[in-house]
C-alpha cells in the first residue's frame, strides 16, 4: 500500500497510486513499508534485466496486477530497447559507465516511461476510463513520455518545456511525433517555472477530477521503481567482473528522481557504500548534501540542460525519509521553503557524497574521454564523470550513470572535440520532419484552458 509523504492520505493500492501520480494532498506518494532484500541479493544476481525487473517490481504492487500480466507489460516495455542488456556496462578507463540511453529516445527516462506507458494503457483498458496525461520537461522526459503513450487511444499527453532552455535534438524528439493524441506546450519561463505548473494543475482538485489528469514526471511512483531496478542490475555486473561486494554510484541528477531510485536500493539492502550526486552549475542539491543547506537560487543554463532546475521535485521524498517518515515534519519543512525559498538541517547523511562540474570542466571532460578513451559522453555524463574522479576509491568499483546518447547534444561535443561526431539514425531521421508546438505563457490558468480544448 501507500501513503503520502504529508500524512493525509494513505492506504492507496499500486494502480491508484500509478494514477494519482501526485497525492491528493500535495504530497509524493511512497511505500507504506520498504521491503530488505540483502538476503535475497543471491536469488537475483543471475536474472535477466526484464526478469530483475519484475521480480522486484512485482514485490511492490502488493500482488494488484498478476505477476504474469505484469511479466507482460514488463517485457513489452524492454522490446523497443536495442539491446538485450538493456542497461549495459562498459569500462572506457578506470570507472564503469552504465549507459541507460539504449531506448526509443536515447535517454534513461526510456527506462521507466517505456514502462509507465505500457502500465497506464493496462490500467485503463482493465477499467475502461480515458486518462490526460500531463508532465514537464527539462529535456528528455518529455519526448521519452510521449514515445511511451504516442497513439494509444485512451489517452492524450500534454508536455510542457521551458521555450529555448532545451536542446534542438530534444526539443524536435518531442515536436516532431505527429500522433493525434500529442499535445507540446513550449512555456515561456524556466524548467522550475513549468514544474510549478504542474504541481498547481494537480492541486487544483476540480480541474484534476474533470479531465481525469495524470503524471508522468518522477512524481509518479512507477517511475521511481522502474529506476530501482537497474541499481540492482549494474550492481551484480560490477560484483560478476570484479567479485567486489560494494559498489559506489555517481549520479548526474537535477530533479533528484535518478539518483533517489539508488537511494531506496540502498535502503532496500543493496551494497552500495556511496552514492555520489553530480551538479553542474545549478548546484543546489550539492549544496545541500554538502552544506546541509537547500537554498533556491537563479537558473542558470549550461551545456548539460536537464539537470538546468533549482526545485527538486522528488526531494520531498528524501526529506521524508531523512526525518524518520515523520509527515508532520516533512509538511513543516516543505511550508518553510515555500514561505523563504530555503531548508537547512543538521547533520550529514552518510551514504550521500557530492560536488559540482562547470560548464568548461564538462567540455574538458567530453574531450579527454573522447581522445583517451574513444569514448563520447554526453554533456550530462560527463558532470557525473568528472565529480566521480573527484571521489575515486582504490577499492571499491565507482559506477557513472550515462543518461543520454551524445547525439543529442551535437553542439556540445562540436565544442568539446572539434568535430561534427555525435550522430544516432534515429536523430538524424527526425531533423527534417515537420514540427508542432504550441507557445504560451507560464499561467495556470492558459495551460488548463489549452488542455481543457484538446483533453481526451
Amino acid at each position: 500500500m501507500y501513503l503520502s509523504t504529508r500524512g493525509n492520505i494513505s492506504d492507496i493500492s499500486f494502480q491508484k497510486a500509478v494514477l494519482m501520480g501526485l497525492a491528493t494532498d500535495g504530497g509524493l506518494l511512497v511505500p507504506a513499508e520498504l521491503p530488505d532484500l540483502s538476503s535475497s541479493l543471491s536469488e537475483l544476481r543471475d536474472l535477466s534485466y526484464p526478469d530483475l525487473a519484475v521480480r522486484i517490481m512485482d514485490i511492490f504492487t502488493d500482488k494488484d496486477i498478476p505477476v504474469g500480466d505484469l511479466q507482460k507489460i514488463v517485457y513489452l516495455s524492454y522490446e523497443s530497447f536495442d539491446t538485450p542488456e538493456i542497461t549495459p556496462i562498459v569500462k572506457p578507463d578506470s570507472l564503469y559507465i552504465m549507459e541507460l540511453f539504449h531506448g526509443p529516445t536515447l535517454a534513461f527516462k526510456d527506462v521507466a516511461l517505456q514502462f509507465l506507458g505500457n502500465l497506464f494503457d493496462y490500467i485503463l483498458e482493465k477499467s475502461n476510463t480515458k486518462l490526460n496525461i500531463v508532465g514537464a520537461t527539462s529535456g528528455d522526459t518529455g519526448s521519452a513520455a510521449i514515445y511511451g503513450v504516442r497513439g494509444k487511444d485512451n489517452m492524450d499527453i500534454f508536455i510542457m518545456h521551458p521555450e529555448g532552455r532545451v536542446s534542438p535534438i530534444q526539443k524536435r524528439q518531442m515536436t516532431t511525433v505527429g500522433d493525434a493524441n500529442v499535445h507540446n506546450i513550449a512555456v515561456k519561463g524556466t524548467f522550475d517555472d513549468t514544474q510549478k505548473l504542474l504541481k498547481d494543475l494537480f492541486n487544483d482538485l476540480e480541474l484534476r477530477e474533470t479531465y481525469n489528469l495524470a503524471a508522468v514526471n518522477s512524481v509518479n511512483w512507477a517511475r521511481v521503481l522502474a529506476q530501482i531496478v537497474y541499481y540492482f542490475y549494474a550492481y551484480f555486473r560490477v560484483h560478476e567482473k570484479t567479485g567486489a561486494e560494494t559498489v559506489r554510484f555517481c549520479v548526474p541528477t537535477g530533479n533528484f528522481g535518478n539518483i533517489f531510485a539508488g537511494y531506496l536500493a540502498w535502503r532496500m539492502g543493496l551494497q552500495i557504500e556511496k552514492l555520489i550526486l553530480a551538479s553542474n552549475e545549478n548546484d543546489i542539491l550539492a549544496d545541500f548534501f554538502q552544506h546541509g543547506v537547500y537554498k533556491k537560487g537563479e537558473v542558470y543554463s549550461t551545456y548539460s540542460p536537464s539537470m538546468d532546475i533549482q526545485v527538486a521535485s522528488n526531494f520531498e521524498r528524501y526529506l521524508y525519509y531523512r526525518n524518520g517518515e515523520n509527515p508532520a515534519e516533512v509538511n513543516k519543512l516543505m511550508q518553510q521553503f515555500y514561505q523563504t525559498g530555503k531548508i537547512e538541517i543538521s547533520g550529514q547523511d552518510p551514504v550521500f557524497a557530492a560536488d559540482r562540474a562547470t560548464n568548461s570542466q564538462t567540455l574538458e571532460t567530453i574531450r579527454r574521454y573522447y581522445q583517451d578513451f574513444n569514448y563520447l559522453l554526453d554533456p550530462h555524463t560527463a558532470v557525473g564523470v568528472n565529480v566521480a574522479e573527484k571521489f575515486k576509491s582504490g577499492d571499491v568499483p565507482t559506477v557513472c550513470l550515462a543518461t543520454a546518447h551524445p547525439a543529442k547534444f551535437p553542439e556540445a561535443i562540436r565544442q568539446a572535440v572539434g568535430k561534427d561526431c555525435a550522430h544516432h539514425p534515429g536523430i538524424d531521421r527526425i531533423l527534417e520532419l515537420p514540427s508542432e508546438c504550441t507557445t504560451l505563457p507560464a499561467d495556470k490558468q492558459k495551460i488548463a484552458e489549452f488542455i481543457a480544448n484538446n483533453a481526451n
